[in-house]
């Protein structure tokens, strides 16, 4: 088959994937599935090596990422249900003080950010900055939104959450050298989020009225929150997200309340758990790089660092810490942890749909193709890494589908380079920047920090919009002046 048309029917492939997601609202996971049928067919893959193709891209993409992205879904499920994530806020609320507020929250928004999905995260924070808003008499969007933009940073380009593990998993890279580059890359960008939304909340955004009377008037209890995130109408009148609503990841309903009363867990011992898997994959990462083969050490931390082990650990040590010694029972821990799973289920199963189109890519020979045409247009891998993500993600809305899809189109590129594990890292923090860039009207994200603040849509516009774009191209940049001394 000519290289030509192997290209075209990449490229309606993927026209065909946008389409199935933007006008009849498919499923992402069956939409890549459907396609990365239809172009194996179309590139001539014959019909009895098909299963195996989608079975091979599937297995191997799953056998990396599915554990790492359910165990920390179950950490992040049970700091949540704890009062963990609450507690940690409130005390570094304390601690910065009423003038910097805003800043605590922010380093909330990142520490929480690490363990748990953004939405669940808006979610447990939102309360708080309600209540700040409140008692001081600001408007709500100075709290929020370099909260939830920080929020959003850490989900779209540090693991475990799904599209950097996805991403990491199909390009080969190290979990461990992506944590060592995005922590403090992520760490820069909250800063200058807080520091740009200070200056754009200067200017007044108005409220809509209900969200006004809430924030100045009655209490918003988080089971209120709780049921505008499932899209749910929010009393007291309050409109719901109806069709641009997410489905938050949530417990079973009656779960937390049927959890025994316990003082909130202590800020060092909510940071230890949500530090320690990074440090011990950290740590990992380093000996094998420090120390010499065969060293009694090195052997210890390569098995204790390796993600899925330094994540398990963890969540064994939140399970006890937070769970039993705080009096759940064997029931109960079991139930929190396994409440973690039915929300990330379809996350895991859209990251192996985009191993399947990017196996089907390799082996159709259309990957070859695509690689000496991106090859051809000059641009270093770096900037075609984030220039498609954030492509993808400006058209379909899905971080994670944008970061998949992509690692599926580079991957063949990617096997002809001689890039460093750093220069891995690099990339898919760089392709991270590129999800994080351009969340508006079509993505969910968009639509609940919008809808919570009370803020029209050209305002979100405006700010969320604006600052997520900034934010996503400044990672870029740091991605991109580090790359050189690598």
């Amino acid at each position: 088959m000519s290289p030509l048309l192997l290209v075209l029917i990449a490229a309606a492939g993927i026209a065909l994937l946008l389409f199935l997601v933007l006008k009849y609202k498919f499923q992402p996971f069956v939409a890549l599935m459907l396609v990365s049928i239809l172009v194996a067919l179309a590139a001539g893959v014959e019909p009895s090596k098909l299963v195996a193709t989608i079975e091979g891209g599937m297995g191997k993409i799953l056998g990396h990422i599915a554990i790492i992205i359910a165990l920390g879904a179950m950490i992040g499920r049970i700091i949540e249900l704890s009062g963990g994530a609450e507690a940690l806020a409130k005390t570094l609320i304390e601690r910065f003080g009423n003038r910097r507020t805003p800043l605590a929250l922010t380093l909330a928004g990142f520490l929480v950010g690490i363990p748990v999905f953004f939405e669940v995260g808006v979610i447990v924070l939102m309360p708080l900055a309600y209540g700040i808003a409140r008692t001081a008499r600001k408007p709500l969007i100075v709290f929020a939104l370099p909260m939830c933009a920080t929020m959003l940073t850490v989900h779209a380009m540090l693991p475990p959450h799904p599209g950097a593990v996805a991403a990491a998993g199909q390009l080969g890279a190290d979990l461990g050298r992506v944590l060592l580059f995005g922590l403090p890359i992520t760490a820069v960008l909250a800063l200058i989020g807080w520091w740009v939304a200070g200056r754009m909340t200067r200017r007044h955004y108005p409220m809509t009225d209900d969200i006004r009377n809430d924030v100045y008037g009655p209490q918003i209890t988080d089971t209120h929150l709780q049921q505008w995130g499932r899209g749910q109408d929010m009393a007291p009148g309050l409109p719901s997200l109806g069709a641009a609503a997410v489905k938050v990841d949530e417990t079973p309903a009656g779960l937390a309340a049927g959890l025994p009363p316990a003082p909130a867990p202590g800020f060092g011992l909510v940071v230890t758990l949500i530090l320690l898997p990074i440090v011990l994959i950290l740590l990992g990462t380093l000996a094998t790089s420090w120390l010499p083969a065969g060293n009694l050490l090195r052997d210890v931390l390569t098995v204790v660092g390796a993600p899925l082990v330094a994540l398990l650990i963890d969540t064994l040590l939140c399970a006890y810490v937070l769970g039993f010694r705080r009096g759940w029972s064997r029931e109960q821990v079991s139930d929190v942890i396994g409440s973690a799973l039915p929300g990330v289920a379809m996350v895991i199963l859209i990251a192996g749909a985009g191993g399947v189109f990017g196996k089907v890519l390799v082996d159709t020979g259309i990957g070859a193709v695509v690689s000496e045409l991106l090859r051809a247009t000059g641009l270093p891998v770096l900037a075609l890494g984030f220039v498609l993500t954030l492509l993808l993600r400006a058209v379909q809305g899905s971080t994670t589908v944008a970061l998949v899809t992509t690692a599926g189109i580079l991957g063949p590129l990617i096997a002809t380079l001689d890039l460093s594990a750093n220069h891995m890292a690099l990339l898919c923090l760089a392709m991270g920047a590129g999800g994080l860039a351009v969340s508006h009207i079509n993505d969910a994200g968009y639509w609940i920090f919008t809808k919570l603040v009370g803020l029209s849509v050209a305002d979100g516009l405006r700010t969320w919009t604006v600052l997520t774009t900034l934010l996503g191209c400044l990672g870029f940049a740091i991605t991109l002046l580090l790359w050189p001394f690598v």
